[in-house]
């Protein structure tokens, strides 16, 4: 019995400590992703050309660019993200929906209902979308074995301490994302980061436990 609670007691003091480990912090500008038939009208006949591999498995940002034209601006060399999806989104920050003059809702990737739509430009070519337009929720991807670790499912809201700045910010409401596919690191966007003074390359978010 006693060399049992040992066991128990190390296996909790281990995973204490790695709940603690730093989370990666991604700072998303804006960009869009896109349907094949969408790229193929802004670029026909041009593959998706690959520019910087990014942190989550099998996907980058490409060489292509657009720009996106609201009612009230527009924002030239918007990025493509690849690889292509089964629907067109763009996500921006609500700074940059005040320039465009959109409502665009803070929504998860792929919860488009609802959403306003926008002009996409290219040098061959222009698209008027229905809707995608989103503010990204913050959130935190991760695989099931970092779920595990850190007691958390896919779906939930935790909270979250982001450090390395010049000061130190709590973020609520930061969703969990889990996928085999898918890599540690946390997502905020520009605005986001502003708020927190993230100019350090160095900096990191753990999870705040209550």
């Amino acid at each position: 019995m006693m060399e049992k609670e040992l066991v128990k007691n190390a296996v909790c003091h281990v995973l204490d400590e790695m709940r603690q480990r730093p989370i990666p912090l991604g700072v998303s500008n804006h960009h869009l992703h896109l349907s094949a038939a969408d790229y193929q009208a802004l670029f026909p006949n041009q593959p998706l050309a690959v520019k910087k591999e990014l942190k989550q498995p099998g996907q980058f940002a490409a060489e292509q660019t657009v720009t996106i034209a609201g009612p009230k601006g527009h924002l030239k060399n918007v990025r493509i993200l690849g690889p292509l999806r089964s629907q067109s989104q763009i996500e921006v920050s609500r700074t940059d929906a005040r320039s465009l003059g959109v409502t665009a809702p803070l929504r998860l990737s792929g919860k488009l209902s609802e959403t306003p739509g926008i002009k996409v430009i290219s040098p061959f070519g222009e698209i008027t979308l229905t809707e995608g337009v989103i503010v990204a929720l913050r959130h935190i991807h991760m695989s099931p074995l970092d779920a595990l670790i850190y007691g958390v499912q896919h779906g939930d809201a935790v909270k979250v301490a982001i450090q390395g700045s010049s000061r130190k910010t709590i973020f609520d409401d930061v969703a969990i994302r889990v996928s085999p596919e898918m890599t540690l690191e946390m997502h905020i966007d520009t605005d986001e980061a502003n708020a927190a003074d993230v100019d350090n390359p160095k900096a990191f978010a753990t999870l705040v436990r209550d």
